[in-house]
């Protein structure tokens, strides 16, 4: 018995490991968007499928990873974009930001037939803006 339960600690540990870390959104010093751009946050809030953790392009150029309970913003130009990710198939979504404009973009991970799917959707800022503020900030972040 004490095995299994020191299994199950180990497990929980590694999960917990696995999700993002740093400083929440909230308690971090963002700076304002600059005049001539837009912000794009990615975010992801659920840690099923923990250990999937795909990169996600912008335009083709890595700008982070779809971390559990993490969130990055990139700054960018007035224009059209494309965000992908990939696991076992490429997911897109395509949009426009204006300038002072922010997008809030949530990855998150359904069932696959050998990995689970990586899927980007665009957010309602109010919702997206209620969800980002406890989850830590990582890499990716201009």
């Amino acid at each position: 018995m004490k095995i299994l339960q020191a299994c199950v600690l180990l497990s929980l540990g590694g999960l917990l490991a696995a999700c993002a870390g740093g400083p929440k959104l909230s308690e971090s010093n963002v700076p304002s968007i600059p005049q001539d751009q837009g912000r794009i946050y990615f975010y992801r809030t659920q840690v099923i499928g923990v250990a999937v953790q795909p990169s996600i392009r912008l335009n083709g150029n890595k700008v982070g990873d779809c971390q559990p309970n993490g969130v990055f913003f990139k700054d960018v130009a007035p224009g059209d974009y494309e965000a992908t990710v990939t696991t076992e198939v490429e997911h897109k979504l395509t949009f426009t930001i204006a300038k002072s404009e922010e997008k809030y973009v949530r990855c998150y991970i359904t069932f696959g037939l050998f990995v689970g799917h990586a899927v980007l959707e665009l957010v309602d800022p109010e919702e997206a803006r209620g969800k980002i503020a406890g989850l830590s900030l990582t890499a990716g972040a201009p």
